[in-house]
């Protein structure tokens, strides 16, 4: 997906099309809680900057910013919102 974006950007570039990509973290939903362990869950958050479960609205903001006008000059960027769990 990455390189699939990143493609993609130097495809469309030259049309004012913008192509980003959005990795997240373990975000916790309904069917993850009834389907994992505790112990897992607890490994999910372990080792993150930000130890806390990451909730759907953790994406809200990036996604936002991608989708406004702010982010018109950026293409081919891949955004990580995990809580610091992995940093590039």
């Amino acid at each position: 997906m990455i390189g699939f974006t990143r493609a993609l950007a130097r495809e469309l570039g030259a049309f004012g099309i913008t192509v980003n990509a959005l990795t997240p973290g373990m975000t916790q939903s309904e069917t993850q809680v009834a389907t994992s362990s505790g112990n897992y869950l607890a490994s999910r958050i372990a080792g993150r900057a930000i130890e806390r479960v990451q909730v759907p609205a953790d994406l809200v903001g990036a996604v936002m910013f991608l989708s406004s006008p702010a982010s018109d000059f950026m293409t081919g960027q891949t955004i990580n919102v995990d809580g610091g769990k992995s940093m590039h």
